[in-house]
């Protein structure tokens, strides 16, 4: 053997030796894998909620207080003294759509939080699916939804509601289900590009005050002035309400239910992907 054998200098490594840093990209990653990434981050946010009971102090209390408040306090003036029970079986359908809203705000607060303490750079920088994160998040939250809901109706039966069709109760639950996490969306995208969970409360107000009380959630809109009818029937919590109305309690139903499924469909496919980029690219 020559000595020019000998003296070869090794062939240069194919692959390269320099670590991937948080949130490049590892190769694509396949359903069942990140069926299994939301699988265990699910997970995580249960236990992380059993570990502080205190985050569903607002999913408990929140549709006790609303369906009290507003049963009793506006109740009697909108539908007359001791006409409670018809109000009852008016808001409370209404305040399904509105639970999903406020829900969804509380959504943004925490994934801002999240990316605060460092918990979602830990995230990103596992080799996870990026939108396994967000839609174990919208997960866990619809399980909160569907207690505070769960809760309103059982308030609003001690009060008088009446429900007609237990099948169209369900699908109203569905509904609101749907169109509450179509909503998350926003939030979720306002949580990533945000500085704080303070400015994401502000913004969140200003536009759900408008949106439920622009709407025909708390009373019907005929009584309201031309320019504002014409607000609430391109809102789509109004389009919401009503339909849990006429599921629940019988009634026209088919034009609110297209509209509040069109509206989810809509915001899931603009808002989703832009969210799942915002957090993919966040540096």
């Amino acid at each position: 053997m020559s000595s020019a054998t000998l003296d070869t200098p090794p062939m240069p490594s194919t692959s390269s030796s320099r670590p991937n840093r948080p949130g490049e990209d590892e190769g694509p990653i396949g359903p069942r894998a990140t069926l299994r990434h939301i699988g265990a981050l699910v997970r995580r946010n249960l236990l992380w909620i059993r570990q502080d009971p205190e985050s569903m102090f607002d999913v408990v209390l929140m549709p006790i207080v609303f369906t009290l408040l507003f049963v009793f306090v506006f109740g009697g003036a909108i539908s007359g003294n001791g006409n409670q029970d018809q109000y009852v079986n008016y808001v409370v359908p209404g305040l399904m759509a509105m639970m999903g809203m406020n829900i969804a705000m509380g959504v943004g607060t925490g994934f801002n939080q999240d990316f605060q303490t460092g918990v979602m750079d830990r995230f990103r920088s596992l080799p996870i699916s990026r939108s396994s994160v967000l839609l174990a998040k919208i997960m866990v939250e619809i399980v909160r939804m569907l207690v505070a809901i769960a809760i309103l109706l059982s308030v609003g039966s001690v009060l008088g509601l009446s429900i007609s069709s237990v099948p169209g109760l369900f699908a109203a639950i569905g509904l609101a289900l749907v169109f509450g996490s179509s909503i998350m969306w926003i939030f979720l995208l306002m949580g990533v590009t945000m500085k704080n969970a303070q400015a994401i409360q502000g913004m969140g107000f200003l536009v759900l005050m408008p949106l439920q009380f622009g709407s025909s959630i708390f009373a019907p809109t005929d009584t309201m002035p031309g320019w504002l009818q014409a607000f609430t029937d391109y809102n789509p919590l109004s389009s919401l309400a009503d339909a849990a109305r006429g599921l629940i309690n019988g009634g026209p139903v088919a034009h609110d239910v297209w509209v509040t499924v069109a509206w989810s469909a809509v915001l899931t496919v603009v808002m989703a992907p832009v969210a799942i980029r915002k957090f993919t690219t966040k540096s």
